[in-house]
């Protein structure tokens, strides 16, 4: 018996939708048991307390533990090739921070590619950055820092916590623009630095505000201005150094992603559950806190954002020759 051609089109399309219907049930039912956020970094520091913000908001909102496991090591590489290597469940999530950017320049034999092996899920936050001084260096303002440098070349120690580091990056995009001749002097990690920099053996350090806010309401530092493109709420009274050096735009920022098989029905639950955090009034206002702004978005938006940032670092890292260590 020959089949009418519409009926035959209505089963085959019936078939093509079967092998559909498990994976989005299991993506509805996801998560069924607790799931590890993956943080490339110590405990405590930013990446950290990130990690830590949004993975109580999704073990609120979906009900499973999501439990951070940090696993520290070569700027972040060793907890990025972890869930690059992890089942592609669901059940293994990345931190992402702006190592991930600088890293893809800054090594040369990494076993993974950062922007192919890993699914952007969803952007978190920006944190503002802050140009900071100690108290006794005789400028005040960035225009004067800039005149100072430039009458003084390679007399200004620029601590940074670590050669590709954030500080780093950061510093060397403002030797870049501002034309001016700095030493760089390396730390293992922030706090070496500032205790270096509030004893007055360097001179100039570029940090992320939430290490920085209290020493500067204290007094023991000075900040000239916030690395943003905009000024910041927690520092209202600070200008930015596009203020002084149009286009000058450095920050951190921070955000999720999942090994690059994640099935999209994930992906797209994960990344509405965050979004809904980050338009939530207290979950905004702790951050906020910390000097850091919403970055809400969709996958594709944050992969754009990760491209892009990669580009823009990839760029400096290889205008000033630096090296990973």
């Amino acid at each position: 018996m020959k089949l009418p051609r519409r009926y035959f089109l209505h089963l085959a399309a019936g078939a093509a939708a079967l092998p559909l219907l498990p994976r989005i049930a299991w993506a509805q039912s996801y998560p069924t048991r607790p799931v590890r956020i993956i943080v490339g970094f110590s405990a405590g520091g930013p990446a950290d307390i990130n990690a830590r913000l949004i993975g109580q908001w999704l073990s609120e909102r979906l009900h499973q533990p999501f439990v951070i496991e940090n696993r520290p090591g070569a700027s972040g590489n060793i907890g990025t090739e972890l869930v690059v290597r992890a089942p592609p469940d669901g059940y293994t999530v990345l931190l992402i921070s702006p190592a991930a950017a600088a890293n893809a320049t800054l090594y040369d034999n990494l076993s993974f590619n950062f922007i192919r092996d890993i699914a952007p899920v969803a952007s978190i936050t920006r944190a503002g950055g802050v140009m900071v001084v100690n108290p006794s260096f005789p400028a005040k303002t960035v225009a004067e820092f800039i005149s100072y440098a430039k009458a003084n070349p390679g007399r200004i120690n620029m601590a940074s916590a670590g050669p590709g580091s954030g500080p780093h990056l950061y510093g060397e995009l403002f030797k870049f623009m501002a034309g001016v001749d700095m030493v760089h002097v390396p730390y293992k990690g922030s706090a070496p630095a500032l205790t270096d920099l509030l004893g007055g053996h360097v001179q100039v350090y570029f940090d992320l505000i939430i290490s920085s806010i209290e020493h500067i309401r204290a007094g023991r530092l000075r900040a000239l201005a916030v690395t943003t493109a905009t000024r910041l709420e927690v520092l209202p009274d600070i200008p930015t150094v596009a203020e002084f050096l149009p286009g000058y735009e450095a920050s951190g920022w921070y955000g999720v992603g999942v090994p690059k098989a994640t099935a999209v029905e994930i992906v797209e639950k994960l990344n509405r559950e965050i979004n809904a955090g980050l338009a939530d009034p207290k979950l905004k206002a702790r951050i906020a806190a910390l000097g850091g702004t919403m970055l809400a978005g969709s996958p594709a938006e944050f992969g754009k954002f990760l491209a892009a940032d990669t580009e823009k670092w990839g760029n400096v890292i290889r205008a000033a020759g630096i090296k990973a260590e």
